[in-house]
């Protein structure tokens, strides 16, 4: 397959039911294109692309401007199964560099996120600059209300008590108004929301309150520091939960993921439970939940042991982060 031969072209809304038809079971069918692909149009700092072969989408790229116009992070690539092997995905890749230079001058780098495992040669390209644990649950809607009084239990049962807080905007820009908190807290420094790599420059945060996150934060059960007025002295514990939505699963199925930023265990289980909560109060009555927890490796066996009795729901075991200069 050469470049001569296929055509790119930006995405448009009429385009959308063709590239859902080749999307099909991506990501054991958490897909957030079907939902986000319309929002994403109209969203001036994305761009959408498609690449066609005789007439037919046969892919789908897209990347956002972040961290000031300094970064192009990609997301949600996809190619038509027919096409697959063919040197597809790579074209339309080199087709994003080529605009990002072009039109975009001052971006500096490109993100991406991917599973573990990643293709060799995506490495002779990117460096991997952070990864974390993934755990992920499915729980039907008819077993919701017990998984929750479970989490009751055994949050309760460790005989420590972690206060949070839910944080408004304007508390996330005082917690991060200064370096030391995103130093110990974000390895990397970057705050990763839904698999969207991003530094904590209040371009970025205020790009995620649009998005209307859920934004729990402890100091940890061994400080006194009170919680209603976030400092930069303390890392803490810090989780960001996606507001529930709908995906390709099964009818009645919604996704929830939960970013988490520390390492303290106990913090982990209550923001758990917690942004569980807010969640509930967000998901339509009858509806199931796909749950899906980053956290650090470190918290990856009490995150399990949380979980213990709930439907593993089969998705990826790390989220690796990857960046390449340009």
């Amino acid at each position: 397959m050469t470049e001569s031969s296929i055509e790119f072209v930006p995405a448009a809304a009429e385009d959308y039911d063709e590239v859902m038809s080749f999307s099909g079971g991506i990501y054991n069918g958490t897909d957030y294109l079907p939902f986000r692909y319309h929002a994403w149009l109209k969203d001036h700092r994305r761009h959408m692309f498609l690449a066609k072969s005789e007439g037919k989408i046969v892919a789908f790229e897209s990347f956002v401007l972040v961290d000031d116009g300094e970064t192009a992070v990609a997301k949600a690539l996809r190619v038509a199964p027919w096409m697959r092997g063919r040197g597809i995905a790579g074209l339309i890749q080199k087709f994003c560099l080529d605009v990002l230079r072009s039109d975009h001058q001052s971006v500096k780098r490109v993100r991406l996120t991917r599973t573990e495992n990643p293709p060799p040669n995506l490495l002779k390209k990117y460096k991997v600059v952070h990864s974390k644990a993934i755990v992920s649950v499915a729980i039907p809607s008819d077993q919701l209300e017990e998984t929750m009084k479970l989490f009751e239990v055994r949050v309760g049962n460790t005989g420590v008590l972690t206060s949070y807080t839910v944080l408004e905007p304007s508390e996330v820009l005082k917690l991060f108004g200064g370096t030391k908190t995103a130093r110990e807290l974000l390895p990397g420094g970057l705050l990763v929301q839904g698999w969207l790599p991003l530094t904590t420059q209040r371009s970025n945060l205020e790009m995620l309150f649009e998005r209307r996150i859920f934004w729990i934060y402890s100091q940890g059960h061994s400080t006194n520091v009170p919680l209603s007025s976030p400092t930069t002295d303390l890392a803490g514990f810090l989780s960001l939960g996606t507001p529930p939505y709908p995906i390709p699963y099964a009818d009645g199925t919604y996704r929830f993921d939960i970013d988490m930023f520390g390492i303290d265990p106990m913090c982990a289980k209550t923001h758990v439970l917690q942004q569980l909560k807010l969640c509930m109060q967000n998901l339509p009555a009858g509806a199931g939940l796909i749950c899906i927890m980053y956290a650090e490796e470190s918290l990856r066996n009490e995150l399990s042991h949380l979980c213990e009795g709930l439907t593993p729901f089969s998705l990826a075991k790390d989220q690796m982060v990857l960046e390449m200069e340009i």
